[in-house]
Formats: structure tokens, sequence, C-alpha cells
């Protein structure tokens, strides 16, 4: 997890979290945008402004707005002159994406998405990857991108590794065979990356429910067993999505954190998802 201090010369910190430890911390005062960060660099939010509880993003729209103007994912950023990957993710049963990351960044993007198997499609320029994208998304009847709620209700089931591998191996057959592919991108021999043992998910207790929002003097404390994207998985059941967590002051828990923070039970595979959980990550 990282950290930032508002402070003159408070600079950044990161805390490495390790399965079976217990973890606890309650929040503080309000939740603050947190600014933009860009190259590595923070800039703070110049008015600091609070931020709803159960935003899924810890930025006022000012922030956000900037943030989007110089974003691959929103296409503002066409000229990005680095080569690009498209890649095929597998959540679930049937539930697989087909997306795209800078090569540079390698697994990160597959890490931050929950995504358990995956495997490398193609790589090239930026343009060439999106339009790879939008004809795999059409042709496969696959989508770009799946509300993360639904990752998260079928986590809990994942099907046996040489199975998930199949599945992703099937489709990637699929993918390359396909007429079409720009003339700049060189598709890839399939490898599927399987993640379940860095998302713990042999251990993992099906996911029983989420905290919905942080509200000041909330607790949350349990022992930590799992971690799959943005999620913490508690052995209670418990999942805290750390995207609420940002923009929070979280410290230690004292006399008076005593504040009930919500949760929603968390559906099962094929059951709708209810849209206030619903977040495209």
């Amino acid at each position: 997890m990282g950290w930032y201090g508002r402070g003159p010369g408070q600079g950044e910190r990161t805390s490495l979290l390790a399965y079976g430890q217990p973890l606890a911390f309650a929040a503080r005062g309000e939740r603050h945008c947190l600014g933009i960060r860009r190259a590595g660099r923070r800039t703070p939010c110049p008015t600091e402004r609070t931020v709803p509880g159960r935003a899924g993003n810890a930025q006022c729209p000012e922030c956000a707005g900037l943030d989007r103007s110089f974003s691959v994912a929103a296409d503002t950023n066409a000229g990005d002159p680095r080569t690009y990957r498209v890649y095929l993710a597998w959540f679930g049963a049937g539930l697989v994406k087909v997306g795209i990351t800078a090569e540079e960044r390698g697994s990160v993007r597959l890490l931050e998405q929950g995504a358990v198997a995956w495997a490398w499609l193609g790589r090239g320029p930026l343009m060439a990857t999106r339009r790879t994208e939008e004809l795999l998304r059409a042709a496969l009847g696959v989508p770009d991108r799946i509300a993360y709620a639904r990752k998260r209700s079928v986590r809990g089931e994942a099907a046996p590794g040489p199975e998930r591998a199949a599945e992703v191996a099937a489709l990637h057959a699929r993918a390359t065979a396909l007429e079409g592919w720009p003339e700049s991108l060189e598709r890839l021999e399939c490898e599927v990356t399987d993640h379940a043992g860095a998302f713990g998910l042999d251990a993992l207790p099906a996911p029983a429910r989420v905290i919905t929002e942080m509200v000041p003097g909330g607790v949350v404390a349990g022992r930590l067993v799992g971690a799959a994207g943005p999620d913490l998985h508690f052995a209670d059941g418990l999942v805290v999505d750390t995207r609420l967590l940002a923009g929070w002051e979280l410290v230690a828990p004292g006399e008076g954190d005593a504040a009930e923070v919500p949760v929603a039970g968390i559906p099962g595979s094929g059951r709708d998802i209810a849209a206030a959980q619903d977040g495209l990550f």
C-alpha cells in the first residue's frame, strides 16, 4: 500500500502486506482529493476538495478531468510513442476481456485488474494495438471492460489452473487466426500466466461481503489472506476495496474509533450485481 503526507517535506512511502498477518486501521477526518499523479510525480489538488465516500476514484471532477486529458484509456493521448501490448485476461469461467497496456509496465496492469490468468496477443504502436483490440472485441464477442463487482463475485469459484489456461489458449488461437490485424502489430505466441499464487486464491474464503465506503471513525480489522487487483481479502470473508481507502487519513484504531463501516453482500456468480457496487477497472 502506498502512502503520502500532506504536510511540508512529507513524501511517499510503501507498506508491504503479507498474507496471514493481522491488519487493522481506522479512518479519520474527511476524504480528500488525491490530486494528479503523472510520470511518477504527484501534484496535489489545489483546493483539497472533499470526495464522496462511495466514489471509486478519489479525485475531484477537475483533477479527474485533467488526468483523462492525458489518458490512453480515454483516447486522449493518441500520440504516445511507446510500444504497447494487446492481452487476453481471464477472471472466471466465460469471463474474459481484451485490453492493451504499455509494454514497459509488464504484467502490472493484469495484476491491477485482478486477472487470474492471461496471455499476450501482440505488440506494436499504440493505435495499432487499439485497432486490434476493437477487432478482437467484435470478432470474439469479448468486452474490453468488465464491472469489477462481476470479477469479485466469481473469484471464489475459479476453475482449476489447467482449465482456465485451456480457455485462454483456445481464445488466443481464435484471435491470432483472424484476418485484419494491422501490419505493424507483431503477433505473439501463447504463453499463459497464472496469478493464483500471487493472489492467494488457494487459501481464499468465499467472498461474503464488501465494504461500500469508509466513514470517519470507521474501523476495519482482520487477518489478511489474499489480495487481487484492488481487493484485500480477510479470513472471515470480508473484502476491502482499497480504492475506497484512497484520500482518507488512515491510522491505528484507538479509543473513539467505533463507527460502523457500511458493507454489502457479494452476489453469487450469475446473479445481477447491484449498480451501486459496479466499477469499471
